[in-house]
Formats: C-alpha cells, sequence, structure tokens
C-alpha cells in the first residue's frame, strides 16, 4: 500500500475527529499516531480492507485511541516518556516477578496492599495479579469467562482498589501485570446477553449458526482443549436458538475478529487498563484469535496480524505499557508471538517459555537432561528488543509439548516418553516421589496433562508425609534447582505464589462443586500466612526454600550478565544428566557466568577440557556465585552435588 494512501486517509480522519477531541492539546498522540499510522492502516486494511465501512472504522478507531489517551494520567504519560527513551528497560537483570491470584495470596486486593513488604522482602519487584474482573461464580474458569470488563469482581475489590495498588506499586518501584481476555467472554457478558435477544450487531461479535452445517466443517479439524469438561467446540444455546463457538469451556464464547467492530472494542479494553496503571498486560489465549475451515484455528497468520495492530494501537496511546503473549503452543510457534521483524517485538515483547518450563519437569524425571539441552538448542532465536517470561509453574497445567524429533533425538519414542513423564508425575511408578494430577485427559488419544504443586510434584508432600529427612532435602533442592534455572537462563523470571515456602497441594476443591472437576484447582492455593512466618525459622522448610530464592534475586541483581541480551551460549557436554550454559556480560568482554545443573540424585563431574573447547571460559579456578565457596575440582573435572547448581564466575 503505498504511503500516500495513508497520509491521505489521516488526513480526513483528522478533519473529523469529533470536538472533543479536536479541542485536546495532543501533541505526543498525534506524533505517534502519525508515527505508526502507515502501519495501523495497513495491517487494518489486510484484516477489514474489502468492508464498504472501512473508512468509518478507521475513523471510529482513531477516535478510540485518541480517547483513551485524553483519559491517561499525567503520571503514566511521564512514564511512556521516559521507557520511550529507555527501550530497552525491560531486558535488564533487575525484574524478579510473581504470579499470584489476590483472594488466594491474600484475601482480595486491599490485603495485597498489606503483603506488599513480604514480595519486597523476597526480592519481588513485578506482580502479576491473575485476573480480577467479574466472572459469574461457578462458571469462572479461574477470572477467564469475563462478564464485565470494566468492572472487578466485587469479592476481590473495586477498581478504586486497583487504582491505589498501582499507586503503591510505583512508589516502591515495582511493576503491576493484569490480564486481558482477548479471546472470550463469558456467556452472560452483554454482548452475549444482546445476541440472545436476536440482536444482530451482538451475534457477529462471535461465531454464531443456526444449523450445524459450519460448526461440523470447523470440527473436522480442530482439536479439544478439554475433552473430560467440554467436548467438541461448539454449544447449543436454546435461548439463541443457536450454536456458539466455544473453544475452551461451554460458558466461554469465542469472539469473532473477522467483525472489526470485535477489535476495536478489545483495543478500547487493553487501553482501559493500561489506564488503570498496568505497566505489563498479559493477553491471554492469543493463539486462537482467528478461526479458519480447515485449519486447527490456532496461530494463523491473521491472529499474528492482530497482535502486531494491537501493540500499534498501544504504541499511540500507552507506548510505555508491554504486551505478554499468552501462547502456550509448540516451540516453533513461540517465538513467533515476539513478531516478524528483525529486530524490535512488533506483537508482544515478553513470551511465556512453555517450551524451557516442561522441559525441566522432563530432566527431574528422567534425572537427564538430554532432551532439555536439545529442545532449548533447537528453540527460534529472540528477536533482540524481546524477552521470556521463565517460570516453573504457574495457574495452569504443565503441557508436554516438546517437538517429537526433540524427543526422537534424545534417543527416546514419543508416545512412550510422554506416557512415562505423566505416569511419574501423577504417581504412578512406586519410586516417584511426585503427587500431580492428570488434568485435561483425552480417552479418544491417550492424551493428558499435568497438575499439581510445585513442592508435590518434586516430592515434598510425600516426603512430609513419611517423615523421611533425606526425601525433604531432595525435594527442597529440585525446587531450587528449578528455580535457579530460570534466574540465569535469560529473561525475566516469575515465581508463582505459594512455591517461595514449599506449599503443597490443595485438595480443598475437590468439596466445591464448582471446581471438583477442574485438577488444575490442586495447584490454586489459599496462602498459610503462620506457615510463611516460619520462613524465619531457622531450618525450616519454608525458611530454606525462601531464603534460597531470596538469594538468588539478590545475586542476580548484582550480576549484568544475566541481562537478556541475546547473551547465553548454550554448551554440549558429554554428561547426559548435566545442562550447561554460558552467560556472558554484553557490556564486558571478560566477565562471563558458567551456568551448571546437576538432575540426577548423585554427584556428577564436568570435563573441563570439554568446558574450555566449546566455550571462551578458559579458567581452572572458580567461584560460586551463589553459595560463595569454589567447587570441588578432582583430575579437571568440576563435581556437581546431586540435586544442584553452580553459578561460576572465575
Amino acid at each position: 500500500m503505498y504511503e500516500q494512501i495513508s497520509h491521505s486517509l489521516l488526513n480526513d480522519i483528522l478533519i473529523a475527529l469529533k470536538p472533543d477531541i479536536k479541542n485536546q492539546r495532543l501533541q505526543h498522540f498525534y506524533t505517534r499516531l502519525g508515527a505508526n499510522f502507515y502501519a495501523i492502516h495497513s495491517l487494518f486494511h489486510v484484516l477489514y480492507g474489502n468492508r464498504p465501512d472501512f473508512e468509518q472504522q478507521m475513523l471510529r478507531l482513531v477516535e478510540t485511541l485518541a480517547r483513551q489517551y485524553i483519559k491517561r494520567s499525567p503520571a503514566l504519560k511521564k512514564t511512556d516518556l521516559a521507557r520511550e527513551k529507555d527501550h530497552n528497560w525491560f531486558l535488564s537483570q533487575h525484574w524478579a516477578g510473581m504470579a499470584l491470584y489476590s483472594d488466594g495470596f491474600a484475601g482480595n486486593l486491599k490485603g495485597l496492599q498489606t503483603k506488599l513488604h513480604y514480595l519486597q522482602e523476597l526480592g519481588i519487584n513485578m506482580v502479576h495479579i491473575m485476573p480480577v474482573l467479574d466472572c459469574p461464580p461457578g462458571k469462572s474458569d479461574g477470572g477467564y469467562a469475563v462478564r464485565d470488563f470494566r468492572k472487578v469482581d466485587e469479592r476481590i475489590g473495586t477498581l478504586s482498589d486497583i487504582s491505589k495498588l498501582s499507586e503503591n506499586l510505583k512508589k516502591r518501584g515495582m511493576l503491576l501485570t493484569l490480564d486481558v481476555i482477548v479471546n472470550h467472554t463469558s456467556n452472560e457478558h452483554e454482548w452475549a446477553n444482546q445476541a440472545r435477544l436476536g440482536e444482530k450487531k451482538y451475534q457477529d461479535y462471535y461465531y454464531v449458526y443456526g444449523d450445524r452445517e459450519t460448526p461440523d466443517m470447523f470440527e473436522e479439524s480442530m482439536p479439544e482443549i478439554f475433552p473430560e469438561t467440554s467436548p467438541g467446540n461448539f454449544t447449543w444455546d436454546a435461548e439463541m436458538n443457536k450454536w456458539v463457538m466455544t473453544v475452551f469451556n461451554d460458558y466461554q464464547w469465542d469472539l469473532n475478529y473477522r467483525n472489526p467492530a470485535v477489535f476495536i472494542e478489545m483495543v478500547d479494553i487493553i487501553l482501559f487498563w493500561a489506564n488503570q496503571g498496568a505497566d505489563i498486560l498479559r493477553l491471554d489465549a492469543v493463539a486462537f484469535l482467528w478461526k479458519k475451515i480447515g485449519s486447527v484455528c490456532q496461530n494463523e497468520r491473521e491472529a499474528h496480524l492482530l497482535l502486531q495492530l494491537m501493540k500499534d494501537c498501544c504504541q499511540v496511546t500507552a507506548p510505555g505499557v508491554l504486551f505478554i503473549a499468552e501462547a502456550i503452543v509448540a516451540p516453533a510457534e513461540i517465538t513467533k508471538y515476539f513478531g516478524e521483524d528483525a529486530i524490535n517485538a512488533k506483537e508482544c515483547e515478553i513470551a511465556y517459555n512453555a517450551t524451557f518450563m516442561a522441559l525441566m519437569w522432563d530432566a527431574i524425571a528422567t534425572k537427564q537432561a538430554k532432551l532439555l539441552a536439545i529442545g532449548i538448542s533447537n528453540l527460534p532465536d529472540k528477536l533482540d528488543r524481546a524477552t521470556w517470561l521463565n517460570y516453573v509453574r504457574c495457574h495452569d497445567d504443565i503441557g508436554l509439548g516438546f517437538n517429537d524429533s526433540d524427543i526422537d533425538a534424545a534417543g527416546y519414542q514419543a508416545f512412550a516418553h510422554r506416557r512415562f513423564i505423566l505416569d511419574y508425575f501423577t504417581g504412578k511408578f512406586d519410586t516417584s516421589p511426585a503427587r500431580g494430577k492428570p488434568f485435561g485427559q483425552n480417552e479418544k488419544n491417550g492424551d493428558a496433562r499435568i497438575a499439581g504443586s510445585l513442592a508435590s510434584l518434586a516430592g515434598l508432600e510425600s516426603a512430609l508425609d513419611a517423615g523421611d529427612a533425606d526425601a525433604v532435602d531432595a525435594a527442597i533442592k529440585r525446587i531450587l534447582l528449578l528455580h535457579s534455572m530460570i534466574f540465569a537462563f535469560g529473561g525475566i523470571p516469575l515465581i508463582y505464589y505459594g512455591d517461595e515456602i514449599g506449599t503443597l497441594n490443595s485438595y480443598e476443591y475437590l468439596d466445591d462443586d464448582s471446581r471438583s472437576n477442574d485438577s488444575r484447582w490442586l495447584h490454586r492455593p489459599t496462602i498459610n500466612w503462620e506457615k510463611a512466618e516460619l520462613r524465619h525459622q531457622v531450618g525450616s522448610v519454608e525458611q530454606r526454600i525462601f531464603h534460597g530464592l531470596k538469594r538468588m534475586i539478590s545475586l542476580r541483581h548484582e550480576i549484568p550478565a544475566f541481562a537478556d541480551y541475546n547473551n547465553r551460549e548454550l554448551l554440549t557436554v558429554a554428561n547426559p544428566h548435566l545442562f550447561v550454559f554460558m552467560r556472558s556480560d554484553p557490556q564486558s568482554n571478560g566477565a562471563r557466568i558458567l551456568v551448571i545443573a546437576n538432575f540426577d540424585e548423585q554427584p556428577q563431574s564436568l570435563d573441563l577440557e570439554n568446558i574450555k573447547k566449546t566455550s571462551f571460559f578458559q579458567h581452572t579456578n572458580f567461584t560460586d556465585v551463589y553459595s560463595g565457596k569454589s567447587p570441588t575440582i578432582e583430575d579437571e573435572h568440576i563435581v556437581i552435588p546431586a540435586l544442584s547448581f553452580y553459578w561460576l564466575s572465575a
């Protein structure tokens, strides 16, 4: 598309803007709009250019961006300007996050305010509050079935509570991350209610059909996300007398982004939450945004175009806000959600490193790092101005989505290996200390995922039940080992609430009819603050884990090599139990950290000659930054204790 066409349309739009916008002083807005309008126009034209109301929809989009800019507070606009100048600010090693449910963590948003000192004690400076929006009781999907995008669940708090929390966090130098559920709404959302009443405008907000012809064509290629509890991808709505697409649960209606009105509505909602003080917005289920007959309806090109368009729009109104892509997809697909630009993230600056997470759990089960090393070496490089969100556990299940070819290369058979991992973590083996449960079992193909808290999957629950001090020690080592990887790998480490004190599986969900069929509630706990106080009792489980993580975070802040500037070198080593990589300081040619993880339950050794041949690390005298001690070296081999790690500095 010629830029002159874009410029001409922009001139027409600026003339047509309503007086309540024209009469405002919008210098920075117009500068950013001019800089981004060609991209916005081009993307909008690809998606919606065949519509007769294209120009009217473009005008409506620009007015939406302008009105949200007008509502943006002076303090947030000041932050935008600062982050435009320091545009790589989020790649620093200084950030460490925690994801939490505010009700499970502290009762509600007001309670969370009283616990910020606890987070700061640990070293957390990015708080991801899991969904807080109004959802129907009993049909909330953990907060992801939204009934009102601009209303906080009254059981959690109010919009005022969000604003006060944001202000408090900013005073403490902490970032606020919030969710925007962009793929679907609750079936009790006002749009859905209007659709049921026969309003064509709102039926067009969803995928709605009068018979099974089109749904059946979709079903031919679409997988089932929750085959146990919500088989199929369409639900009959008796009141509307139509079929509606419901990819996740039968009470979650998928939005139809083929309609530009839906896109503009959701951009408005994204900017609304940016204006509530969010520094980072987690966009949920982005892989599902575009549905196409004959495809699996995931990772479509148009889904990426929608994200690029959302990012360009946010750059105009709230450029200091980052996007997280919640795309738990195949390894080769994940990096595409950063965007296709050679350097800059033109979709989402941050993406979940689900591949790394799943591969680490594989290493725990097999006690070998073969598949971990192969999987990470085959993970496509991220963009320069993008970063990973690295995590050990989250609110969701653990899927085993590594590549079959990687499993084959590690010497395993794909189906049998996944079955082994599933059986290991769900306690089917007598020798396994894990106490997880299967989630999302598909009786047709035998597939399933894994639910359970970090501590219980790592063996702490079974060890405490048995009163086995050695097993307790091994479980704590696994917990610290896994976290040592996310803190050193490169990206933003994200701890899941409760993991910092070894919170076990929460079985109370079995007594709640609205949750009992969803095993993910096993690892969505209510924090026991009496147990949290044990973090001050030397030698307690809580103290050993909390202070181990606290030390990692503190040291990470001091190590420039842990900043994320594509400065990681994965090293190939002969010992299959070890995962080894190098981190280098981008500001210094000499400062390097050698990271070694031993996933075996026996001590292992690493040949120093192997390291010297495959890297620039030519030293033989080391200090482990974490322990402050020098490792044992025998016959030019570093000895790594069982279930342990080193962050070695020369």
